[in-house]
């Protein structure tokens, strides 16, 4: 992939967002920061395209709640066509993290995460997604 320079001419204002962007995420110039958000911005659209895309969900549960266990790994099995690997760790007695990574269509994969967020006892869920072309 060659690099292509250009100019961009920016307010005051948001080229000091841009900096402070550069700064927050510890990316070494503007041009990564320029860089960094377009591909966010892609990222994005493909989501809202429901194009094919990989992520991970981590999600923090209560193993001891009645049936969670059984309702998490009935939904993964439904799923089981974009499930790619599963890991679960012990947190502590009373908790769970487990990160399951996914690729398929951003439709199904957000289908999923929102099912699996909806489970009683589970504390936390997020579902994280970036393009897999």
């Amino acid at each position: 992939m060659s690099v292509v320079r250009f100019g961009v001419s920016l307010e005051k204002e948001l080229l000091e967002e841009l900096d402070a962007y550069v700064i927050e995420n510890q990316l070494a110039n503007r041009s990564q920061g320029i860089r960094h958000l377009l591909n966010n911005n892609i990222v994005k659209r493909k989501w809202r395209c429901n194009n094919i895309v990989a992520g991970s969900m981590t999600f923090v549960y209560e193993p001891k709640k009645k049936g969670i266990v059984n309702k998490l790994a009935n939904i993964q099995l439904k799923y089981h066509e974009v499930i790619l690997s599963s890991q679960n760790f012990h947190l502590d007695q009373n908790n769970c993290l487990e990160i399951v990574a996914v690729k398929g269509k951003a439709a199904i994969l957000t289908e999923l995460a929102d099912k699996i967020k909806s489970l009683k006892g589970l504390q936390h869920g997020m579902l994280t997604m970036s393009k897999a072309d």
